[in-house]
C-alpha cells in the first residue's frame, strides 16, 4: 500500500476483505489537544509538549501561527480557522485576511465573530456576511460578560477560552441553549487549569482570570482517540478472539471521544488497558439493535453507523445537529452512502436512524465528500467484503498513516 503523501493524486483506494492480523498499532497524538496546545503555548512561551498530532489540521494551525503572511489560508481546517479568529483578533499589529476552501466559506463563524466584536475585536466579512473568509485588524481586547449559544459549535467557546487568560481583566462566558460537544470544551478548561490559569467553572458559566505569567511546564499529548475508533470498528466486526494493541492512552483521558470505549462494549469489543497501551478484544455480542444520543461525540457518528451495517444492527442516533457543518452535510452524505448497500435511511436536522435489512455487496464505491471520516469510517467494511474508498487521501486531515496501519491488521489495496 502506498504512503498516503503518495497518494495525493489517486481517486480512488480498492481494499480487500481482510486476512485479519494481530498488530501493535501506535495511534497519532490528539488532533484537538495538539490545536489547543499550539495556541496556548503561542501566548505563553514556557509551554512545550510532546506527541504532536500530524494531521493536516494541526500544520495548517503551525503555519498559521509562524507565518509572516497577511493571508492566511487554513484549507478545510475548520478547528484552526476557528481558534486563529480569536488568537489573531487577541495578537495582530497588521491586518490579516483568514481565508479557507471553498466549503470552509460556507461553514458559519458569526457567533465567534459576534462574540469577539462584543470585546474590541475589528472583524470584517469579505464576502458573505457570517461566514469566512473575513479580516482582522488590530484592536484593543477587553474584560466583558458574553452570552454565548453552545448549541451550535463547542469550537467557539474553546477559541475564547485560549485567549481569555491574555485578555486585560480576564473574561466571563455564559453559555446558553442545547449541550453540544461538551467534553472539547471540557478538555480546554482542563488544559488551562494544567498550565496554572486561574478559572471558575461551572456548567453554563466560565470565569477565566488574566495570567500573563506561568510557571515551565511540558505536557504529553494523548493519542487521538477518534482515530481509535476506527480500530473499534474493525474489532467489532472480527471473529471472536480477534485482538488488536492500540498505543499510547491514557486511561484518564482529556478527549470526549474516550467514550469509545465504553460504547463499543455493546458491539463486544473489550477494552484492556495495560500500561500506556489499549488491548481490544472481540468477545461475543447479541446487540440487535443500538441508539444513542450523540451530543457529546458527533466525530462518532460515522463510525458507528458503518459498525452496524457491518453487524446487521438496527440504528438509531440523535444529537448529531452540528454535522450539517462539518466537513460537508454529514447526515446527507451518511444517507447517500449507506444507501448504497440496500439499506432505508431517515435522516431528520438532528438524527439518522435506519433498519438493517442491508447486504455488504462487494465492490461498491464510497464517496467521501472531501471529508477524512467518511473515508475512515467506510474502510473499516473491508473487516467483511471488498470496498472502494473515492478521494482516500483525505484521511490526511486527521491521520495521514491510516492507510498503512490498516495494512498492519491484513487490510490491504490493490
Amino acid at each position: 500500500m502506498k504512503d498516503t503523501t503518495q497518494m495525493k493524486s489517486l481517486t480512488k483506494l480498492y481494499l480487500k476483505k481482510a486476512k485479519p492480523k494481530h498488530a501493535n498499532i501506535i495511534i497519532p497524538g490528539s488532533k484537538s489537544e495538539s490545536n489547543r496546545l499550539i495556541i496556548l503555548s503561542s501566548l505563553f512561551e514556557n509551554i512545550y509538549f510532546e506527541n504532536i498530532s500530524n494531521s493536516d489540521d494541526t500544520n495548517y494551525l503551525l503555519n498559521a501561527i509562524n507565518t509572516k503572511s497577511k493571508v492566511i489560508n487554513v484549507g478545510h481546517a475548520g478547528t484552526s480557522i476557528r481558534f486563529l479568529t480569536s488568537y489573531i483578533a487577541l495578537t495582530t499589529q497588521v491586518d490579516i485576511q483568514l481565508i479557507g476552501s471553498k466549503r470552509m466559506h460556507n461553514r458559519p463563524i458569526k457567533i465567534l465573530v459576534d462574540s469577539l466584536r462584543q470585546i474590541g475585536a475589528s472583524i470584517e466579512y469579505l464576502d458573505k456576511e457570517g461566514y469566512p473568509p473575513i479580516l482582522i485588524r488590530p484592536a484593543k481586547l477587553y474584560a466583558k460578560k458574553l452570552q454565548i449559544d453552545k448549541s451550535k459549535s463547542s469550537q467557539y467557546i474553546s477559541s475564547l477560552l485560549l485567549i481569555a487568560p491574555k485578555i486585560e481583566g480576564g473574561l466571563e462566558i455564559e453559555l446558553v441553549g442545547r449541550e453540544t460537544s461538551t467534553p472539547y470544551i471540557d478538555m480546554t478548561i482542563s488544559l488551562l487549569k494544567k498550565i496554572g490559569v486561574r478559572i471558575i467553572s461551572r456548567r453554563n458559566y466560565f470565569r477565566v482570570y488574566e495570567s500573563q505569567n506561568i510557571n515551565n511546564i511540558k505536557v504529553h499529548i494523548d493519542s487521538d482517540w477518534s482515530s481509535a475508533s476506527y480500530f473499534y470498528s474493525i474489532v467489532a466486526m472480527s471473529e471472536i478472539g480477534y485482538s488488536l494493541v492500540l498505543s499510547k492512552f491514557n486511561i484518564k483521558s482529556l478527549q470526549g471521544d474516550s467514550a469509545v470505549s465504553e460504547i463499543y462494549k455493546q458491539f463486544g469489543v473489550k477494552t484492556i488497558h495495560i500500561g500506556e497501551k489499549i488491548k481490544l478484544e472481540k468477545i461475543k455480542s447479541d446487540i440487535s439493535e443500538f441508539s444513542m444520543d450523540m451530543s457529546s461525540n458527533p466525530d462518532l457518528a460515522q463510525t458507528i453507523c458503518v459498525t452496524c451495517l457491518g453487524l446487521g444492527v438496527k440504528c438509531y442516533l440523535t444529537g448529531l445537529h452540528t454535522l450539517k457543518i462539518k466537513e460537508t452535510d454529514r447526515l446527507l452524505a451518511l444517507s447517500n452512502e449507506l444507501c448504497k448497500f440496500g439499506l432505508k435511511v431517515k435522516i431528520t436536522s438532528d438524527s439518522i436512524s435506519f433498519t438493517n435489512k442491508g447486504t455488504l455487496m462487494p465492490d461498491i464505491m464510497v464517496d467521501t465528500y472531501d471529508d477524512h471520516r467518511m473515508a475512515m469510517s467506510f474502510a473499516c467494511l473491508a473487516m467483511k467484503t471488498n470496498i472502494i474508498i473515492c478521494n482516500p487521501q483525505v484521511v490526511t486531515k486527521s491521520y495521514n498513516s491510516f492507510w498503512l496501519d490498516l495494512e498492519k491488521i491484513g487490510i490491504s489495496s490493490q
